[in-house]
């Protein structure tokens, strides 16, 4: 069951904090951010992989400082969210995908779009749309870059649903085996989300730097 919230509450609400939208909203927030993450450009800030990370860590019996979660209703709405949202992003593309990513003033959403099509370009559609899953605003960009491209429904739909399984449930029950195996897991929950976000930052930085070294081997 979800928390009642007043308006003052739900005005409190930081979005970019995993542990605040899920005391707040429980797995219905899960659901809620999976689907703008990766549907809808707007939602490229969201926090996804320490979400769902919290998530997992929130259902075990040894997290004491937040929320209980129920395993099921978690991955339920995680897989749901993400596969949902991810299909949306690529009819939306479809329909004008380009012109609404010209639209943004947002740096990091059209560096996004660059990355996005690269990754498209190198590893081929099946693979990029699983790969985007793990890298930020990657995975938001690329769902309507894919369907502003045309990529075939059918490819993306089987792919997409592959790496949203792949993304939502890994994390989930790898923060679900460490809350499980670490008493007073929740002590340690801030610096533990932390490492989950480096971690994540890791695939763009290490774009970053073929982009750099590319970038120099064109000027010599």
């Amino acid at each position: 069951m979800l928390p009642s919230l007043s308006p003052a509450a739900a005005l409190a609400v930081n979005p970019l904090d995993a542990g605040s939208l899920l005391a707040s909203f429980g797995a219905l927030g899960i659901a809620v951010v999976m689907f703008a993450e990766t549907g809808l450009l707007i939602g490229f800030f969201l926090p996804g992989d320490s979400l769902l990370f919290t998530a997992g860590l929130l259902c075990t019996t040894g997290a004491q400082g937040g929320p209980h979660l129920n395993l099921g209703g978690v991955l339920a709405a995680a897989v749901v969210g993400a596969l949902a949202g991810a299909q949306t992003g690529y009819l939306l593309g479809r329909r004008g995908g380009r012109a609404l990513l010209a639209r943004s003033r947002s740096k990091h959403l059209h560096e996004g779009a660059v990355r996005a099509e690269e990754i498209l370009a190198r590893y081929g559609h099946a693979k990029a749309v699983v790969l985007a899953r793990f890298v930020p605003v990657v995975r938001t960009v690329l769902n309507p870059l894919a369907g502003a491209l045309g990529v075939d429904v059918r490819t993306f739909t089987r792919w997409q649903v592959v790496g949203g399984l792949l993304w939502t449930v890994g994390l989930v029950l790898a923060g679900y085996a460490l809350g499980s195996s670490v008493p007073n897991v929740d002590h340690y929950l801030l610096p533990l989300v932390a490492l989950v976000v480096a971690v994540s930052l890791v695939p763009v930085f290490l774009e970053l730097l073929r982009s750099r070294r590319r970038a120099r081997a064109g000027t010599r």
